[in-house]
């Protein structure tokens, strides 16, 4: 049986509806992300789960038992928000055990060593860091020792490589702990490396759970393909006969749709090569320096504008410059398809 099971869950707001629907199992001990874009609704499930916001329709169910209606301090979990919502007027030590039932100095101490702080209890949060409030926050949902962690976009605030650090030591946290855990982010790369699952949501729906490898390699619909990661999107016809049409070249591929339909087409730009070989003449508008690849744009006639990376030692060896021509491969069968 799942630990958090989520069942037919609407939310409106008004006329709005933020929610509509949503079911989703997540299993104990699982690190799961909610990532999609601003307004999707990965905050109000969030919310709802921990009993901020009570959903319009649907149940929350929490280690077997019916959660729906029930407040937050009886679904066992710590939460950290984006802000670190710590209070500014008590010592770290006091924000840390502000979630225990009575004053507990040694698992205070605990939760400063086991976040990596041990010697800023006497503190206050206005003296530390962002990275390192954000810490205490942890320190402090960890401290009534939850089965469930909810993180609310906790390391969107912080800069690239203090939310690097946090990452890692959440996830050590996670592992270490064997938390249930589940976080909102709209970072792509956060969730790619952090999640066990990945739930992409968009408009109150859920479009794909998967492992962020299955994501990745296999989106499970347009807007998932467009939104995880660099994709090319090109436009193209089905045949009728198991392959499509793409400006002057048939690729197989294609199967359940009828002749005439128009699709699209998906490749990731590490997919798409440079060669000799290639079925498409093209040429560079752009290369892009991006450190350990070059992502070079190219033009072909009839299917527009798409990108292609390529290796820095490929790079040295082809040359390419803007204005370059060039011979481009796309091969079937890393080819994504889907209904335009």
């Amino acid at each position: 049986m799942a630990y958090l099971s989520l069942s037919a869950i609407e939310k409106t707001y008004g006329t709005f509806r933020a929610l509509d629907g949503v079911s989703l199992d997540i299993e104990e001990g699982e690190f799961v992300c909610f990532l999609g874009p601003s307004g999707c609704g990965k905050t109000s499930l969030l919310r709802i789960i921990a009993g901020l916001d009570r959903q319009s329709a649907g149940k929350v169910e929490i280690a077997g038992r019916d959660c729906s209606n029930a407040p937050p301090e009886q679904r066992d979990y710590g939460i950290v928000f984006q802000s670190y919502a710590l209070f500014p007027n008590l010592t770290v030590a006091r924000n840390v055990g502000y979630g225990l039932p009575s004053k507990d100095e040694s698992r205070v101490a605990e939760m400063l060593d086991l976040v990596g702080l041990p010697d800023v209890g006497h503190r206050y949060p206005g003296q530390l860091s962002g990275g390192q409030q954000q810490r205490i926050a942890l320190a402090r949902a960890l401290a009534p020792s939850p089965r469930l962690l909810l993180l609310d976009e906790p390391l969107s605030a912080l800069d690239a490589r203090v939310r690097l650090t946090l990452r890692r030591q959440i996830r050590a946290l996670h592992d270490r702990l064997g938390l249930t855990t589940i976080m909102v982010t709209h970072d792509q790369e956060e969730a790619l490396t952090l999640a066990d699952r990945i739930v992409v949501m968009n408009h109150g729906h859920i479009e794909q759970v998967a492992t962020p490898a299955e994501i990745y390699a296999k989106p499970g619909s347009l807007f998932v393909a467009g939104f995880v990661g660099a994709m090319n999107i090109l436009p193209a016809t089905a045949t009728g006969r198991g392959s499509v049409r793409l400006g002057g070249i048939e690729l197989a591929g294609g199967q359940g749709f009828a002749e005439g339909d128009a699709v699209s087409l998906c490749w990731r730009p590490e997919d798409v090569s440079i060669d000799a070989a290639g079925q498409i003449e093209a040429q560079v508008e752009s290369v892009e320096f991006l450190g350990p690849f070059h992502r070079a744009t190219v033009t072909a006639a009839d299917l527009g504008t798409f990108a292609i990376d390529v290796a820095a030692d490929r790079m040295r060896e082809l040359g390419l410059s803007d204005g370059s021509a060039v011979r481009v491969g796309l091969p079937a069968d890393r080819m994504r398809i889907f209904p335009s």
